[in-house]
């Protein structure tokens, strides 16, 4: 049912485009991350829970359909259905059903617990296609109770100190990651403004938030001491920063996995928290879904696709054009496409949140 065409996959039975390069007429898109849902596409169909988001990033006169989890749509005879992918809210695994065939898209997904979206499941299908944004045995990620622990201590450590905490995180999906495990107990919480807009889309769709104050809603002086700021990386070093006085900065990232990512980035901590499956995730999903073919796109795919043929799997890169997100704040001297991917690699390399 998919091809792969300039403007991204394309079902040419049902005539839409999934999560398209450029804008096209029929739409369907994994979530409401820009480099998934571009701008100017004129009918968009997406799974409900991304409703908020995608109204607050798309053009007014786009036209939208929305379908819950799990309800199935026929286009040009293609059941299409979305189904949770845990990347952030509203993200969804798309699967097509054409005579009895069943192919699924991933987007961007990882498993796990996550507050604020529902948890990834597995779909059995003949093709899938699987992003790869950290395929390589380096990337794997701690429990989430262990990085929640670290940064709120941080933070109370820096409250103690008459600091101001700074974490960056991307403005939707991971800002949002970040508000639902910060306790609120230890000091005042007050947001960037991408991340206060896409909060509040959050809060419109029923995902239960901390109390937050906009910074730009405060007048004249006041006192940041024992406050956690969160803001998006492109804040960091500018001007927007002065106010807060004595401040301790960090980066929550995949790519803090990396030693030498955080002295990059010039922060003085780095927590590894990702959006996207680390390498043991990625390998368990492809068994759980047991296809007979993989696409594996957008990272390291031609890691993934060498490691998967190994292990007797039908495997092939498929080649995009686009970028994720998270590729905006790569660190140079991430390892080497042709690092070890032999089943026994372990975590060298790999830094101390």
């Amino acid at each position: 049912m998919l091809e792969s065409t300039q403007a991204g996959l394309y079902c040419s039975l049902g005539g839409f485009y999934i999560d398209p390069s450029r804008p096209v007429e029929r739409a369907v898109v994994c979530h409401a991350h820009t480099d998934h849902a571009r701008w100017g596409c004129r009918h968009y169909l997406a799974a409900k829970p991304s409703e908020h988001l995608l109204r607050m990033r798309m053009n007014d006169d786009a036209e939208f359909e929305f379908l819950d989890y799990g309800e199935s749509i026929s286009i040009g005879g293609v059941k299409v259905s979305f189904h949770p992918a845990g990347h952030m809210l509203g993200s969804a695994q798309i699967r097509l059903e054409y005579r009895g065939r069943v192919e699924v898209v991933t987007g961007d997904y990882k498993l796990g617990e996550d507050p604020t979206c529902e948890s990834w499941e597995p779909i059995r299908c003949h093709l899938l296609v699987t992003e790869s944004t950290f395929g390589l045995p380096v990337y794997r990620w701690r429990p989430e109770s262990e990085t929640t622990s670290a940064i709120n201590e941080w933070w109370r450590q820096n409250r103690d100190e008459g600091k101001c905490s700074v974490i960056y995180g991307y403005a939707v999906g991971k800002s949002q990651r970040l508000l639902a495990s910060l306790d609120s107990s230890i000091g005042p919480i007050y947001t960037h403004g991408a991340v206060e807009k896409g909060t509040e889309a959050y809060r419109q769709s029923g995902v239960a938030m901390p109390s937050t104050t906009y910074v730009g809603s405060i007048e004249g002086k006041h006192d940041w001491q024992g406050g956690m700021v969160v803001a998006v990386p492109s804040a960091h070093g500018t001007s927007w920063m002065r106010r807060f006085g004595r401040i301790s900065t960090a980066m929550a990232s995949g790519w803090m996995a990396i030693r030498g990512a955080r002295r990059r980035r010039s922060v003085d901590r780095g927590f590894v928290v990702s959006d996207h499956v680390d390498w043991p995730s990625l390998l368990k999903a492809v068994e759980l879904c047991d296809p007979e073919t993989v696409w594996v796109t957008h990272g390291y795919s031609a890691v993934v696709a060498r490691y998967l043929n190994e292990q007797g799997r039908n495997a092939e890169v498929l080649e995009r054009a686009d970028r994720g997100e998270d590729e905006d704040e790569a660190i140079a001297g991430v390892p080497d496409a042709e690092s070890d991917v032999s089943a026994g690699a372990t975590d060298e390399g790999r830094s101390e949140p």
